[in-house]
């Protein structure tokens, strides 16, 4: 049985870290109204850019098409941008997309496809490396990036555009989780490049209403300029998806860990309560023994 200084001392212990965790509950429920409001803001832009992209390429077809657009015409080896967080103590914020990384590199070997990983974010890195070490090519972390902007997606679509253009990949998919809620990240993966298979049936085009335009300059033109506006933008709702559900899974995990260390706290005080009152019970029954046999 645990003397009364070391329960003492447990307690005080338990106490200081449910201090803690309160605290980052705090910080990570001011950040995640920015980062929410970031994510939703990004929305609409990333919506519209898709719908554009959609009109612009059911005119453009054949060896004339931009590659970005069409692809290689092939599709052997695979490049997965694994997004997730610099930092941990956010639940299974990380995990879940880790995990799916990890689904998607089975599927895709099991398929006879060549897998290369680009991590962003170091604990996508630290999960990965253990069973795919071999197929990481880069890690790109986040820590230093005081905010998530064009410029961090424009950096790290650099990167993926001259990868594609050196012959590295034929298809590009980005893995991140999706900001449902406060509660609810929903992992996801998204093909990027080829453009043109990102672009589903779901994406709302803009109403013509009949009308043919012609573009100044050409398609091909505007798709050149677009293309890489298109991987960048995509890349960066990406990261503000996870930034938010970052926050929230941060915010709902502190709070869980507050509340189960206060749990622990009324354990520990009720077992000291007992030993105490054991020990003076005992030093009672000795006192009383000696007197009587006096």
């Amino acid at each position: 049985m645990a003397s009364l200084k070391d329960l003492k001392n447990r307690i005080s212990s338990v106490n200081s870290t449910k201090k803690i965790t309160k605290a980052m509950q705090m910080v990570a429920a001011a950040k995640l109204r920015k980062a929410q409001d970031a994510a939703e803001a990004a929305r609409p832009y990333a919506e519209r850019m898709a719908g554009v992209m959609a009109n612009l390429a059911t005119a453009m077809d054949g060896p004339e098409a931009p590659r970005l657009l069409v692809g290689t015409g092939q599709d052997e080896v695979r490049l997965l941008v694994v997004a997730t967080a610099d930092r941990g103590l956010c639940g299974g914020f990380n995990t879940n997309i880790s995990r799916l990384a990890r689904e998607r590199v089975a599927a895709l070997t099991a398929a006879g496809k060549t897998v290369k990983i680009l991590c962003v974010g170091k604990k996508g890195a630290d999960a990965l490396k253990r069973l795919h070490a071999d197929k990481i090519i880069e890690v790109i972390e986040l820590k230093s990036v005081k905010a998530l902007d064009g410029a961090v997606a424009g950096r790290i679509g650099e990167r993926v555009v001259s990868l594609f253009e050196e012959g590295a990949f034929d298809v590009c998919e980005v893995i991140s989780s999706q900001f449902v809620s406060v509660i609810t990240q929903k992992p996801r993966a998204q093909v990027l490049i080829p453009a043109r298979d990102a672009i589903d049936e779901s994406v709302a085009r803009p109403d013509l209403k009949g009308a043919i335009y012609e573009y100044e300059p050409d398609e091909e033109q505007i798709l050149a300029t677009l293309l890489p506006r298109y991987v960048n933008t995509v890349i960066l709702s990406a990261l503000l998806e996870n930034a938010a559900g970052e926050m929230g899974a941060k915010m709902a995990a502190m709070d869980s860990a507050t509340r189960n260390a206060g749990e622990l706290i009324n354990k520990l005080n009720l077992q000291y309560n007992r030993t105490r009152q054991a020990k003076i019970t005992k030093e009672l029954i000795e006192i009383i023994s000696g007197a009587e046999a006096v």
